[in-house]
């Protein structure tokens, strides 16, 4: 019989081609004894179809899911359209749990060691908890409560079934342990001594930062930054998440976060056939079945305020007359949304920029997510020249963010876009949708951080938009209704999969009542 938490027995590296990668990082269930090195490197690979841009994650997750509850495309209007898909769902969650496996394992290796061995590689355990505390949250995002203190622990409990089945843990609990670890690791980073020959495997080992120990500081910093952003509404989280800001933003050197493009937290594609056998996975993933169609309300931005972004964001048609930025309304029936589709007229994104960049980074953390966290939370402070002074940061970012990863395309589909001077971005910055102005109220100045952040999440990193939609909601979005379904508009989360309910049933029965589309996360507030 199939057990989900059976996950724990490793399948490491699997995809990888290149031979000196392969034997570097060799299949530890191929081997007779691991270490917590090699455990470390599988354990952050064996989720990186959910940090790189990868077929499956944009052609059967979010296609169908969060790029249409973000409206960042176009698509024709069908019965049940706002449902997750059983595999989406099936998908993302097996994925989470051989993720949290691989980690458990990773634990037990640890563990194993001397103390003074412990000391030593001290370094994986606090990166590899960063690592997945990112990612879990992600997946309580999107589902509220989920199994976590004691998921993952088949191979940890000798594969004793029985005891392996785990509880619920409430959403508000596990954002309340990721909260209180990370500033204990970002506090332990700060006097952490890594000893010479550990740093030199560690440089090895790692992909995401490549050893960089303040890149890791700017990394977990930015993720409490994210994680107390995001629960900065719920009355039992609001004073916390206040004063904790406050003290990342108040103490630069201690805790250091994402400032600039230079400092983003992402896989870094160098050389090609790594990560994926077919270097395609991104093209395919977001452009097959037209899901590369931009949304109405971002183009018409983007094209009736000139902002520079324009060109390297998205791209006319390709049998769009004179380049024309052709948009169609979301509300529009099916059959003529499917024809204009068909026509080839209607706006993509970009392709040599985003889906068929072969070098596309898998993006974590991003400067302008970062700065458009700290001009909320100015904002809400009272501090009106750093909220706006960080509003325009973030937008300076996200343009710089685009040009830059245009520049390191290997495709040449789209025209190269015309270099953007520092009148153009001025003059964006100075149109009424976007100008951040003394006489705006706060609720109209939260509005324009909001639709900046969307803009440049957009297909980019479409999780994160969907959430912060979801928590803002903004900018406002006017979806059509589906009077055939049960669920007639966007859902406020994910169902959980079935398997949960044949595999863990005793555990998914206390949450069973929360096991629907309707049922707001703690921080979903407004």
């Amino acid at each position: 019989m199939k057990k989900i938490y059976a996950l724990a027995l490793m399948v490491i590296m699997s995809a990888c081609q290149k031979e000196d990668f392969e034997d570097f990082y060799a299949d530890p269930s191929k081997l007779n004894t691991t270490t917590v090195e090699k455990q470390f490197t599988g354990f952050i690979f064996s989720n990186k179809d959910y940090a790189l841009p990868s077929y499956w994650n944009y052609f059967v997750i979010h296609r169908i899911t969060n790029n249409r509850y973000t409206q960042a495309v176009t698509w024709a209007n069908d019965i049940d359209q706002y449902i997750p898909g059983g595999g989406a769902v099936n998908d993302r969650w097996n994925t989470y749990y051989n993720f949290l496996a691989q980690y458990r394992e990773l634990q037990k290796v640890f563990n194993s060691l001397s103390e003074e061995d412990q000391k030593l590689r001290r370094i994986y355990m606090l990166a590899a908890t960063v690592y997945l505390y990112d990612h879990t949250q992600q997946v309580v995002d999107l589902h509220g409560d989920i199994p976590f203190s004691e998921a993952g622990m088949l191979s940890t409990n000798g594969g004793d079934y029985n005891v392996s089945y785990p509880k619920y843990d409430s959403a508000e609990s596990i954002y309340t342990t990721m909260l209180d670890d990370l500033k204990s690791i970002a506090d332990e980073l700060n006097t952490i001594e890594v000893n010479s020959g550990i740093q030199v495997g560690f440089e090895k080992q790692d992909l995401i930062n490549n050893g960089d120990l303040t890149a890791w500081k700017r990394y977990v910093n930015s993720l409490r930054l994210r994680i107390l952003t995001r629960v900065s509404g719920a009355s039992n989280f609001s004073s916390r998440a206040q004063t904790e800001i406050g003290q990342i933003v108040g103490n630069p050197t201690a805790y250091p976060i994402v400032n600039t493009n230079v400092e983003n937290i992402a896989f870094e594609v160098k050389t090609l056939g790594v990560y994926f056998n077919d270097n395609n996975e991104f093209e395919r993933g977001l452009e097959d079945w037209n899901g590369n169609v931009a949304g109405k309300k971002l183009v018409d931005h983007m094209v009736n305020n000139k902002d520079p972004r324009l060109t390297y964001v998205l791209e006319p048609g390709v049998e769009a007359e004179n380049g024309k930025y052709e948009t169609i309304s979301q509300l529009e029936n099916s059959s003529t949304i499917t024809e204009k589709i068909n026509a080839g007229t209607l706006t993509i994104y970009n392709r040599s920029t985003l889906s068929r960049n072969s070098y596309f980074p898998g993006i974590l953390i991003s400067a302008s997510q970062v700065q458009f966290m700290l001009a909320e939370y100015y904002l809400k402070a009272g501090n009106e020249a750093m909220a706006s002074a960080t509003y325009e940061k973030g937008i300076r970012e996200s343009i710089n963010f685009y040009k830059e990863v245009r520049s390191i395309s290997n495709n040449s589909v789209s025209p190269v876009p015309a270099n953007i001077a520092e009148a153009q971005i001025v003059a964006y910055l100075a149109t009424p949708e976007v100008q951040w102005t003394p006489a705006k109220s706060a609720n109209e100045k939260l509005a324009l951080i909001g639709l900046q952040k969307w803009l440049h999440f957009n297909v980019v990193q479409p999780l994160e938009n969907w959430t912060e939609v979801r928590r803002l909601k903004l900018p406002a979005l006017t979806f059509w209704v589906d009077q055939a379904s049960n669920q007639t508009t966007v859902p406020a989360r994910w169902n959980y999969p079935n398997s949960e309910k044949a595999y863990n049933e005793a555990n998914y029965n206390a949450v069973a009542s929360k096991d629907n589309l309707t049922t707001k996360l703690f921080w979903d507030t407004k």
